[in-house]
């Protein structure tokens, strides 16, 4: 046990003062987020095994194990880029949730007669079986997918929702975007999720909007032309919805939630869940 007193005193504890603790409450505070971040996703066991190699390599410094302090010393670096290039994605999309968190704009917070219009317009859709998506946006900003598609800038309605996606229109393919509660953009191509296990029965859309919401804080609603069945997704989840009240008030509870963490992202069986 020796060691252990031994590091206490050559730790900054020994003489610290209020800059120190400041300095172990941020530490410790990035700790957590990083644990929140990487819990219940494929990292989790990754950042284990990290955590062991670094107590071995503080027992090894302490214990004098020349060769062993030597080996992991020269391992990290390589470590550190191999994690990098395997957990790229992860982390591109941790940053932009964490991002969508802290500049989150007042501009999202719901509009009811917005959502209203949404809802009547996808149930109309569905009800014709005609194939929509719907993205609105949250805090993270969607203006890199917007900026590529046809402006719209108008303001949000039933009438013209339902004629953007009319199989005669030239943008009926496409994802419109939401934004500041107008019809940002339409004739949107979103990326596809290339996820494994989203069930055959789901189209592009659907792997659209799973692609999407695993990205960023936004919340998709897809209507199926083959079904005329209405899924709102939200963090890479598809949730069925049974009529438009039920639409209704999942929208009213996910546009106030802020973004879900990694480990609500790998809830639900097949990718497909009930929130």
């Amino acid at each position: 046990m020796n060691w252990l007193v031994n590091l206490y005193y050559e730790s900054p504890l020994s003489t610290s003062n209020f800059v120190d603790w400041l300095d172990i409450g941020l530490l410790t505070y990035i700790i957590y987020r990083l644990f929140v971040v990487i819990r219940g996703t494929r990292g989790q066991q990754v950042v284990i095994g990290l955590g062991l190699l670094v107590f071995v390599f503080a027992v090894s410094k302490l214990a004098g194990l020349s060769t062993m302090s030597w080996v992991l010393d020269h391992l990290a670096v390589y470590v550190a880029l191999a994690l990098l290039i395997l957990f790229q994605e992860d982390i591109r999309r941790a940053l932009a949730r964490a991002g969508g968190t802290v500049f989150r704009s007042s501009a999202n917070i719901t509009d009811a007669r917005m959502l209203e219009e949404v809802i009547k317009a996808l149930f109309n859709l569905a009800h014709r079986k005609i194939g929509a998506l719907v993205v609105i946006e949250r805090g993270a900003s969607l203006n890199r997918h917007a900026e590529e598609a046809h402006t719209i800038n108008a303001k949000v309605s039933a009438e013209l929702l339902q004629s953007i996606f009319h199989p005669s229109s030239p943008l009926h393919d496409g994802a419109v975007i939401i934004q500041a509660h107008t019809i940002a953009s339409a004739g949107v191509f979103v990326p596809i999720s290339l996820g494994k296990d989203i069930p055959r029965a789901y189209g592009t859309r659907h792997r659209a909007a799973i692609g999407l919401t695993e990205a960023t804080d936004a919340i998709c609603i897809v209507v199926s032309e083959e079904r005329g069945t209405v899924v709102l997704v939200k963090d890479g989840k598809m949730i069925p919805v049974a009529d438009p009240n039920d639409l209704r008030h999942l929208l009213l509870e996910k546009m106030e939630e802020l973004p879900a963490s990694p480990e609500e992202l790998t809830s639900g069986e097949n990718g497909v869940a009930r929130g």
